[in-house]
């Protein structure tokens, strides 16, 4: 009997139909301030079809607000080659087509340009009305993938990322393009194995590399329809420091005990020290990639001069999604959010967005109620204030009404009703992360 795999199923499932749709139902009052595109990626596969969630050609939904009013809903496919043409990233002898992907995990905007962004291959720019516009690689100057969790220094206006491969080294590859969009530097970095590198973290003056034990696994990759990586307890986990102002110098690598990261919520100096927040699982896909634990939220404290390690859990809570107001990446912010929706994607439960204070550790919460399922939330600035109030938007799928709305809440005062609920003409599919793109 065939049974349809869960990541095809329920809200998992892809939608049909590229929409336009004009002024849209509010429920409450958008914020009039917002004027800009709330735009998020996620895996749509158009045939309907995929062996795994993170393999769907990427979709990028989006929503218009102008001066109270949300203007419009707009969704389209990244076109990308593998789309299109049916374009494989790895030919049988092994040559890379760094232009086929599904762009199908971020979307930003970096010197002007829209990128949708997936880490085995270019980004694909993309129109203000999401239309693709192709492959991007910097102007020639790009070859090796790009990450989909690109960091922009608030400070330089530089894009700092990085590249991993998994047939031939260097397996990672660091990247910087200053604000103008030229790639200044490209340095490989020397790791054991090939291993997934999915995010990393920025300071104002470090980078840093998450080398972890979910390794990549030639007969995963050889059977097809999955996630080719695979859990190994013999691979060691450490994180690595490299300095900003030192870009081809030596990195400092800190053993800490096993685990994944799939995402960052922050990074930031202090005298000696580097502090990072992320989502960390005690492991992952060791049964295949199917298989998942629950992540929650960590601090690690470096000590640079002595090479020890704190490892701290801040949160029991599971959730995922987490981030800060971007104008304070790599600085010390107070504030991180999160998404606790795993469960509740599958049970009809209803999730919630956390919001935590990292320097006083108390924590608050919006509860969404039975049945509604939030997203990866954004923070959208109420002004150009770096510490000053602001917005959190998110995607929340109704299990009851099967669509979506756009949900706007008050960051400072997250367990209030939301400001605006924004009535979508179709459901947005569970995916993963997106931006609010003010206008210029």
């Amino acid at each position: 009997m065939n049974m349809t795999p869960p990541h095809l199923t329920g809200n998992y499932a892809p939608v049909t139909e590229e929409l336009t749709a004009q002024e849209l139902s509010v429920t409450g009052q958008v914020p009039p301030e917002l004027s800009g595109w709330y735009l998020r990626n996620g895996p749509n596969p158009h045939d309907a079809a995929s062996g795994h969630w993170f393999l769907g050609d990427g979709m990028v939904h989006g929503v218009r607000l102008e001066h109270g009013r949300a203007v419009a809903y707009r969704n389209r496919w990244v076109r990308t080659r593998t789309f299109t043409d049916g374009a494989r990233g790895y030919s049988e002898d092994g040559t890379r087509d760094l232009t086929a992907g599904v762009a199908n995990t971020h979307v930003i905007r970096h010197a002007g340009r829209t990128l949708a962004l997936v880490e085995a291959s270019y980004p694909y720019e993309l129109t203000p009305e999401l239309d693709t516009v192709g492959p991007y690689d910097f102007d020639g100057a790009l070859h090796t993938a790009m990450t989909a969790h690109p960091k922009t220094c608030p400070r330089t206006g530089e894009l700092h990322f990085f590249g991993y491969a998994v047939v031939s080294e260097p397996y990672l590859t660091y990247h910087r393009a200053d604000a103008s969009g030229k790639l200044l530097l490209s340095r490989p970095i020397e790791v054991p194995a090939a291993t997934m590198h999915h995010d990393f973290a920025l300071t104002g003056e470090h980078v840093i590399f998450m080398d972890l034990p979910v390794v990549f696994d030639l007969e995963t990759a050889t059977a097809g329809g999955s996630m080719p990586f695979r859990w190994r307890d013999d691979y060691q986990a450490r994180l690595g420091v490299l300095r900003r102002d030192d870009p081809y110098g030596a990195i400092a690598w800190f053993p800490i005990d096993p685990c994944y990261v799939f995402h960052t919520l922050n990074a930031f100096d202090e005298p000696g020290r580097v502090v990072l927040y992320a989502m960390r699982y005690p492991e992952l896909w060791r049964a295949g990639s199917g298989s998942f634990t629950d992540a929650t939220l960590w601090r690690w404290t470096l000590d640079l001069s002595t090479g020890a390690v704190r490892e701290d859990q801040i949160d029991d809570r599971p959730a995922e999604f987490p981030r800060v107001d971007d104008r304070l990446i790599g600085l010390d912010a107070r504030f991180g959010h999160a998404t606790v929706s795993a469960r509740s994607r599958l049970t009809g439960d209803g999730g919630a967005l956390v919001r935590y204070d990292l320097h006083t550790g108390a924590r608050t919460a919006h509860e969404f109620g039975t049945g509604r399922v939030p997203a990866e939330a954004v923070f959208a600035p109420a002004d150009e204030n770096p510490s000053g109030r602001g917005y959190l938007m998110t995607y929340v799928y109704d299990h009851a009404t099967d669509r979506s709305d756009l949900v706007i809440l008050d960051a400072e005062d997250l367990s209030a009703e939301p400001i605006a609920n924004i009535h979508l003409p179709q459901r947005v599919p569970y995916g993963f992360h997106g931006s609010w793109l003010p206008d210029l």
